[in-house]
């Protein structure tokens, strides 16, 4: 399923970890993404939408767990994607 990353970064604006959301909205190009876990926050595009597997396996990714919840609940996870 499509995802949005969010960079948390640290000093000196160096990522130290990514968190991947559930976009919500379908227009491809929005600056600002909405997420599904807040109806206010979103998050800045900087890249673009990607299909990203529910199964991470890079050092520092994380998918959020509300937009993992939230996208379960809409039935929309697969085996090894969201």
């Amino acid at each position: 399923m499509l995802a949005v990353s969010e960079r948390i970064t640290g000093p000196g604006g160096v990522t130290k970890a990514l968190v991947w959301h559930k976009p919500v909205g379908a227009d491809p190009d929005a600056a600002f993404q909405q997420i599904a876990c807040s109806d206010e926050d979103g998050i800045v595009m900087r890249s673009a939408k990607r299909d990203v597997s529910l199964k991470l396996d890079q050092e520092g990714e994380r998918w959020c767990p509300d937009c993992l919840t939230l996208a379960g609940a809409s039935g929309e996870q697969r085996e090894g994607t969201l």
